[in-house]
Parts: C-alpha cells; structure tokens; sequence
C-alpha cells in the first residue's frame, strides 16, 4: 500500500502545491511519459529465484581494478575544460568549465542492508578528501541512487542540491538545508550561476525505498550547460522517443553518461539494452559515450561483463567514441579519452 507524500515526507507538506502542478503527477504518484510500470522486479517465481540465486557470471572472480582518484585534476578552477572521474554505478565526479558536480553520491561498499557489495571493493576516493562542490545532482529516490551516508557528509560541503520533485524531502529529512535543495520537474531549468544552467529532462523509470512509498517522487535525467561544453547524465532509464526530444532541445552534447546494465527483458522499459544505450547517445546527438551503472553492483541476471561487451561491439560497428574508463580513472575531453578493455582478461 502507497502512503501520501505527506505521511512518508512531513516536511514535504510545503512542497505539495508544486508536486500537484506537476502533469506527471496523479492520484498520489508520479507516471512515466509513455508507459506505466507495476512490476520492475519480475513478473514469475521463476526470474525471482534467479535474481536471487542464480545467474552466471554474475559477479567477477575476483576484486574488479580500481584507479585512485586524481584529485589534481579537480583541483584547479580553470574555466573551459571538461573532466569526469567514474566513482562506480552512477557517481560521478564532474569537473565542466570550472563547475564542480556530483552525480547520484554513493560512498559506501554496500547501499543497503540486504543489498549487493561493490565489486572493486571501497570507494575510490574517501569522501573526506572531496573539495567543495557546487552541485549534487540526484536522479531518483532509490538506494544505489540516493544514499543517506553520503547526503549527510556532504551537505555542508555542497552549495546547492538538485533533484525531481518530492525528494528535496527525503534530503531534508537527512539535515540538509532547505534553502539549498532545488526540486525540478521534467522540463525545468534552474540557472545555478549566470553561466551554468541545469535542466531536469524525462527519464522512464520509477522510485522508491521500499513499498510505501512507491512513485511518490519523481525520478529524471539532468542535462547541464555551462559556458563552453554540455553534458547529458542519464540516471536511470529505459529507451524512449525522450531521448531525441531531448536532443533536439539541448544537443549535441560533448558528453553523454548513459546507463548500460542492470537490465533484463522483463524490466525492459525502465533500463535499456546496451545497443540501446548507443541509439540513446545518438538521439542526443552525443559525441562522446561513457557508460555508467555496469560492473559496480549485482542488479540483474546478466554476467557482470555483458554490458560493456554489448555496447564496445555496438559502438564500434557506429563509430561512436566510447570512454572506458575502470573505476576511479578520470577521462579528460580532448585529452585523455581511456579506450582500453580492461574488462577482456578478467572475463572467466
């Protein structure tokens, strides 16, 4: 049974005027563009028992590669250059024109109590040891996703917080200032400085941390502009006709991170297929693709290698420029692009 946002979320209370404005909002939850998902985890016994306890080549053989963080590159302000450290799934360490931006924060080995550790072990990069950032950017409300250790740890070293609709509350809920949470609907532009503007754009996926409070904030993917270079972070999605709207409205893109992973095809419509992934980077008309969200967490029944084989075939059949990148490592625009498959001699 789905609780009101205001039983979940009491200090979402304040926030309800804007969430029952929303066109995606209705009768207490939040709806996809194009389809409506009841069932994200399997629809028989049989697909629960595998996702549970079976599957091949699931996890690797052994601890996957890290790269420390290279901090020296975040380090100076600059004011055109564009450099992004994959953290593992969808963090991200951003830094685009002299911005520096955290995507979906998730400093911890394992994101729940019952849920998979990372396969490369730790963080690569201790938490403490971050310079301020100027924004968190929060795809969805769930909990590889959202996560309260690091929200916590990094709220005072955060100038401001962007996220969907409704999960300012949960931020608030965890110490965060309201005056710095700004709550997006799809479509949404905020101008965070007179040259850097963030854009909350459709995603088709769903939300929440358990059963009560399933759909009753919104979830989206993020475009963000600065002076000199523009970049696409996809959260969580399956393929949609919203990628090439989204293209159409703010491409190209330098750079477009897009999910790759965790899917199967009785989930199909809220996470895509890697060859779906490389037509979601075309859409937007992206010139380089760097896939988030694969060979972090067990989250599907595919081997844990299958995304990134998929999609470096696909990629190269388009000649689109893939990054690489192993955990940690930072891929720098017109500079360092890692290209290496680091993946092929782990594979059992």
């Amino acid at each position: 049974m789905v609780l009101p946002i205001s039983k979940i979320f009491p200090k979402a209370k304040f926030r309800m005027n804007k969430i029952n404005e929303s066109m995606h909002f209705k009768n207490g939850k939040f709806r996809n563009q194009t389809s409506w998902i009841s069932t994200p985890l399997g629809k028989n016994l049989g697909t629960l028992w595998k996702f549970l306890f079976g599957g091949e080549q699931r996890t690797p053989g052994k601890r996957l590669p890290v790269h420390p963080v290279e901090l020296h590159h975040f380090a100076n302000p600059g004011n055109n250059g564009l450099k992004a450290a994959w953290l593992g799934h969808s963090s991200l360490l951003i830094h685009i024109d002299g911005y520096k931006i955290l995507t979906d924060p998730v400093f911890q080995k394992k994101v729940s109590f019952l849920g998979p550790s990372r396969f490369n072990g730790d963080v690569p990069l201790d938490i403490n040891l971050l310079p301020e950032i100027d924004v968190v950017i929060v795809s969805h409300n769930h909990y590889d996703h959202l996560n309260k250790f690091s929200i916590q740890r990094l709220k005072e070293k955060t100038k401001s917080f962007i996220v969907p609709l409704a999960v300012g509350a949960q931020l608030e809920q965890w110490g965060v200032d309201r005056q710095k949470i700004i709550e997006l609907d799809w479509w949404q532009e905020y101008p965070v400085t007179n040259d850097l503007k963030i854009a909350a754009t459709p995603a088709q996926h769903f939300s929440g941390r358990g059963f009560s409070d399933r759909d009753v904030t919104l979830w989206a993917s993020w475009v963000i502009q600065a002076p000199v270079h523009t970049i696409f972070f996809s959260g969580d999605s399956g393929y949609f006709k919203g990628f090439k709207e989204i293209g159409d409205n703010y491409g190209p893109f330098d750079m477009t991170f897009l999910e790759c992973g965790a899917y199967h095809e009785e989930w199909h419509d809220i996470h895509m297929y890697p060859e779906e992934t490389l037509q979601a980077h075309l859409d937007l008309k992206g010139e380089i693709l760097l896939p988030i969200h694969w060979s972090t967490l067990n989250l599907s029944l595919h081997p844990w290698y299958e995304p990134i084989k998929r999609l470096s075939a696909a990629a190269g059949n388009a000649h689109v420029k893939l990054a690489t990148p192993m955990v940690g490592e930072t891929t720098v625009y017109g500079s360092y692009i890692p290209s290496q498959k680091w993946w092929e001699p782990l594979i059992l």
